[in-house]
């Protein structure tokens, strides 16, 4: 059965108020470093690359992490490309997830990528330079990008301290978040640029860093298209869905922007040491999986306007970092030996 059709049948009989969503994704930026160390995937015991089992169960976005590290193993910008290729391939579009640092960013790492400048009108120029080619080289290998971040999880900014807001204020961040989505769109005026937040439940933090953000001359509502969000279960009990569509209708209500899930996790099994999950009643298992992806498929339906158009599942196939970072030990949708569960379905019936 198309995967559309599938999720049209499930959101029929089991939420008849609730619709399928645009965007299909997941985030399998590890995969070519899993391949390289010998992991392979099955599918109904079929051996196959997992990008294909991906899409063959519905995903239509592959999101990709690309680090300004020029090794390949650190998620640098050929490594990112490869994968694209190979995503365009089978048929999915891209989300393509800029870090502007060497490693890993999020809300507690936003390190300057070595060899950049440590001033702000250098970083700007860096930032604006390095956004637009890297669009263009997606686009000269007929991979044009259509949703691109500019950063990832910047609540507290990027490229500290530079641009770090709990040391210098809104200010360098609107400038550096502006030259980036000037760069982006110097080299393909139809990439929509997406701005990541963690916590997208988190209503009043939500809303206070959009209030400060937009500056006279500097970042501004037409600078990008879409509001990302990472909305996980583990690392706080106000995570709940109530509260994610009380966030979500707030800002749209205040902005009129498509809204996007774009990072999300579930535990398959195992246990959660020290975690107590957001969302109560739902089971560690596969079948958890779905119920939970689910659950935020609901929630963006629900969003006003039908500005809630996607979700990505972050790492679904991260063979030996089952974890994911959490405290719960197995959040994948494939076993250790990469066959897939039964919530390799999530990505048909439940987004």
């Amino acid at each position: 059965m198309h995967f559309i059709q599938l999720c049209l049948f499930a959101t029929s009989i089991l939420f008849p108020f609730a619709q399928c969503l645009t965007y299909h994704g997941a985030d399998y930026s590890s995969l070519v470093n899993l391949e390289n160390a010998g992991k392979t995937y099955k599918d109904s015991g079929t051996t196959e690359k997992f990008d294909a089992i991906l899409h063959n169960h519905g995903v239509n976005l592959a999101r990709i992490r690309v680090w300004t590290s020029t090794n390949n193993a650190d998620y640098s910008l050929s490594y990112g490309l490869a994968l694209a290729k190979r995503a365009v391939a089978l048929g999915m579009e891209l989300l393509i997830d800029l870090h502007y640092s060497d490693t890993w960013a999020d809300p507690g790492h936003q390190a300057i990528p070595s060899g950049w400048p440590t001033t702000l009108s250098g970083l700007n120029t860096e930032i604006y330079t390095y956004t637009m080619d890297l669009v263009s080289a997606f686009s000269a290998q007929g991979t044009p990008i259509q949703f691109l971040q500019i950063g990832n999880e910047i609540n507290n900014g990027i490229l500290w301290p530079v641009g770090e807001i709990s040391s210098v204020g809104y200010s360098p961040l609107s400038q550096l978040l502006h030259s980036a989505a000037n760069g982006a769109h110097d080299a393909d005026d139809s990439v929509k640029v997406v701005v990541h937040l963690a916590n997208g439940w988190e209503e009043s933090a939500v809303a206070s860093f959009y209030e400060q953000i937009f500056i006279a001359g500097e970042f501004a509502t037409t600078d990008f298209d879409v509001m990302g969000f990472s909305f996980y279960p583990f690392y706080d009990a106000g995570a709940t869905y109530a509260a994610l569509l009380a966030s979500m209708n707030n800002i749209v209500s205040s902005y009129g922007k498509d809204v996007m899930v774009v990072e999300t996790d579930w535990p398959s099994s195992g246990s959660c040491s020290g975690v107590t999950l957001s969302q109560s009643g739902i089971p560690l298992s596969a079948a958890g999986q779905e119920t939970w992806v689910n659950g935020i498929k609901n929630v963006l339906s629900e969003v006003s306007g039908g500005h809630g158009i996607g979700i990505v599942y972050w790492e679904p196939g991260w063979i030996g970092n089952d974890a994911l970072g959490s405290g719960c030990s197995n959040n994948l949708v494939v076993d250790d030996s990469g066959n897939t569960l039964a919530s390799i379905s999530l990505f048909s019936a439940d987004m």
